[in-house]
């Protein structure tokens, strides 16, 4: 203080500052000390937070409100995960400064683990200190990369004639292109069999039209109960999407729900039914039949949207509602959902169809 003091007198012998000028002057200096003294203050708070007890954790564990102490008074912590930094020199260091990192599976090309962002000292495997859940996928494809690089959205309108003349095929191809081979290891049990939770009897020679399973989705961490994620994969290969869905398949749609929450609530039992949900996707990211069975509590993302998610009981109600004999089915609907403009859906098919041009093969 004294050299700003200084400072300031020989500024005033130089510019000749009138009283109030240098009044003011001095006051700003005061009031910017004082600022520093209480940013450093509050600063100097957290570290002597003392921890007594959980209160909540929301957002998918991504906040978390804990009472204790500061200096014996009471005090609530509230921390939540800030957005990641965008700058490309954070990028460049994340991957090689991470810690701990513990893989939880590895099927085909994709892989997924837990690890550490901070430098907290915890104690060997013990996964509560992570604080970071990691999927790679190696080597990844062009769609891939589509599907995961920010892009604008459409609801689009697909018939019945559009499904049959242009989206079944565009699933023909996809599911040629060898882009089932991870949920083939998973049901041929080749892959993340310590993983399943429940599955009907398997017979290779016999793959059985019943069969199901259910194992965690790659996406969840599998510690964080309200973030729960799991998937259900059918055994037959028939079925690639809810178009393919039927009048006669709502009673075997039925009891695969039944066991699904079953099983859930066995293994975790501070769970109950009514606290979980059943939805398929449409598009899905794989035309193979499944389902997303989560936690009520899970924040509901894109991936949960309308337009997106399509709730197994509105399908079992909306086949159970429909004329016609058994064979009558979903594909006889029109359905409307949303489409990223990076798809090969926008761009081969809706797009031209909008714009009155042609529609592209499937590639």
């Amino acid at each position: 203080m004294r050299g700003n003091l200084s400072l300031t007198r020989v500024l005033s012998l130089t510019l000749s500052p009138s009283h109030d000028e240098q009044s003011l002057d001095n006051h700003t200096t005061r009031n910017t000390t004082t600022m520093a003294d209480v940013k450093a203050d509050a600063e100097a708070l957290v570290p002597k937070f003392k921890f007594e007890r959980l209160l909540n954790q929301d957002q998918a564990g991504r906040r978390t409100s804990l009472y204790g102490t500061i200096d014996s008074q009471p005090a609530l912590l509230i921390l939540e995960r800030a957005p990641f930094p965008t700058s490309t020199d954070y990028f460049n260091q994340a991957p090689t400064s991470l810690r701990s990192i513990k893989n939880l599976g590895a099927n085909d090309i994709y892989h997924w683990y837990l690890a550490s962002s901070g430098s907290i000292n915890r104690p060997n495997n013990d996964n509560s200190f992570s604080d970071l859940k990691i999927n790679l996928i190696y080597p990844c494809t062009q769609k891939h990369i589509k599907k995961y690089s920010k892009q604008g959205v459409r609801l689009v309108t697909e018939t019945p004639a559009i499904y049959h003349d242009h989206v079944r095929p565009y699933m023909l191809a996809q599911r040629s292109a060898g882009r089932l081979n991870w949920v083939y290891n998973i049901i041929e049990g080749l892959k993340e069999v310590e993983d399943v939770i429940y599955r009907t009897p398997y017979n290779p020679d016999a793959p059985n039209e019943e069969g199901f399973l259910l194992l965690p989705d790659l996406n969840w961490d599998r510690k964080t109960l309200d973030a729960l994620h799991l998937l259900g994969l059918v055994e037959r290969r028939d079925i690639w999407s809810l178009r393919d869905l039927r009048k006669k398949h709502v009673p075997w749609l039925r009891h695969m729900k039944t066991k699904f929450l079953e099983a859930t609530t066995r293994i975790y039992p501070t769970i109950e039914e009514d606290q979980l949900k059943l939805y398929v996707h449409y598009q899905p990211t794989y035309h193979h039949f499944h389902i997303h069975i989560v936690h009520v509590a899970l924040e509901a993302g894109a991936t949960q949207a309308t337009g997106k998610a399509v709730g197994l009981e509105s399908i079992i109600e909306t086949l159970e509602a429909m004329g016609g004999d058994e064979e009558k089915g979903m594909d006889s609907i029109t359905i409307f959902y949303t489409l990223g403009e990076a798809s090969d859906l926008w761009n081969d098919v809706f797009g031209p169809l909008k714009s009155g041009g042609t529609v592209s093969p499937p590639q």
